[in-house]
């Protein structure tokens, strides 16, 4: 499905309905939105995973302007605070209030950009292996950690000097410690849309330069911040930066060890557990 949203045609797709029969009225089920990874990527990452999560809520899957299957976007225009809008302006099309947005890696940033830009539209706000400002020698150091110096020096060189060359070297040496043990079942990442253009413009720019730290304290909902202590490209010191910049009132975090960046993937029980709770909560 697509709806306009600022101009720009948005693809989404819908696991589970938001309103429930129950004997003689229709309870209602909060509404989830998941904002995936890349930049460039889209929301297939998520699937078949997520969908499970249909029976505690709405569960929507949105590929980002310019992204995936959503049509693509003027390169001035793919930036986080139109990313972060668009989160906005794609609840006021639908109708959806105070939802739960869960953004993880580079859709973690959205979600920091969309909450900070409208502190009391969302209901609550899920953190997931992301990071509110670039560290590129904390990259470096877990990827030296866990690959040794070919491993740390891809990764330098894509993070301060992206291109087609340093992302090819970066996807053969570092991708693989995105998760514990490589996964029995590749199909997934064959099945995502990727936009390489995109990432590459993200990378090289706003992302060199973005800090949404300081503002994360003028957030007003509960957010939960979940992190893999073995994360190459999100080391868990970034998200204990983002649980240390909330209102202390208004932050859970929890640490998931011997977990890379795909924390469902390495955790899907606990993982999934702590969504569950935080969405029933």
């Amino acid at each position: 499905m697509r709806i306009e949203v600022d101009g720009t045609r948005l693809f989404f797709d819908v696991a589970g309905t938001r309103l429930v029969p129950e004997g003689r009225v229709m309870r209602e089920k909060p509404t989830l939105i998941l904002l995936h990874g890349g930049p460039g990527a889209d929301h297939s990452i998520f699937r078949p995973e997520f969908d499970a999560l249909a029976d505690v809520a709405q569960v929507i899957f949105l590929d980002l302007r310019g992204q995936g299957r959503s049509d693509k976007s003027a390169p001035e225009r793919r930036t986080l605070a139109q990313w972060g809008d668009d989160v906005r302006g794609f609840c006021d099309a639908l109708g959806i209030e105070r939802p739960i947005v869960h953004g993880h890696s580079f859709g973690g940033m959205v979600a920091m950009a969309y909450a900070t830009r409208h502190p009391e539209h969302p209901g609550k706000l899920v953190l997931s292996a992301t990071y509110a400002r670039q560290n590129i020698p904390r990259v470096a150091q877990r990827c030296e950690e866990l690959g040794g110096p070919e491993v740390r020096d891809a990764a330098q060189r894509m993070w301060s000097e992206p291109g087609p060359e340093a992302q090819a070297e970066y996807n053969r040496l570092v991708l693989r410690y995105y998760t514990r043990e490589l996964p029995s079942n590749l199909d997934g990442a064959f099945r995502v849309r990727f936009r390489n253009d995109v990432g590459l413009q993200f990378a090289a720019g706003e992302m060199q330069s973005f800090d949404l730290l300081r503002q994360l304290s003028t957030l007003v909902c509960p957010v939960l911040v979940l992190g893999g202590a073995l994360d190459p490209v999100c080391p868990i010191e970034d998200q204990e930066d983002i649980a240390a910049a909330l209102p202390a009132d208004r932050v859970s975090f929890e640490r998931f060890e011997e977990c890379g960046h795909m924390i469902w993937i390495d955790a899907p029980e606990r993982y999934f557990r702590a969504l569950r709770e935080f969405v029933a909560s």
